[in-house]
């Protein structure tokens, strides 16, 4: 499938992006390649094949749940500022304004 240099300006417009004159003519020759190959792809019969999102097995990636003590209060607030606790929480300074 042919394309010209008026569609390369065109698309290249339309993603905002300036292109040279020669990365246009390259631009031109490159895709006409792909678009040449995408065509014979579909020449290929995939009648048999059933669609799927990946060609990997799906395996489950998430591991079990298992109980483990945290972080005591303390710990947690250990690395506060000084004079950034008030008692379990963090003092921080105000950012938002009242209307």
């Amino acid at each position: 499938m042919p394309i010209d240099r008026a569609t390369i300006v065109h698309v290249a417009d339309l993603a905002r992006i300036a292109l040279t004159e020669e990365e246009i003519e390259r631009f031109t020759g490159q895709l006409s390649v792909v678009l040449d190959a995408v065509e014979r792809l579909k020449a290929v019969d995939t009648s048999e094949i059933s669609p799927t999102a990946s060609t990997l097995p799906l395996i489950g990636v998430q591991r079990d749940d298992v109980i483990r003590p945290g972080l005591t209060t303390d710990e947690a607030l250990a690395n506060a500022p000084k004079g950034g606790r008030d008692g379990e929480f963090f003092r921080v300074q105000e950012i938002l304004e009242t209307r």
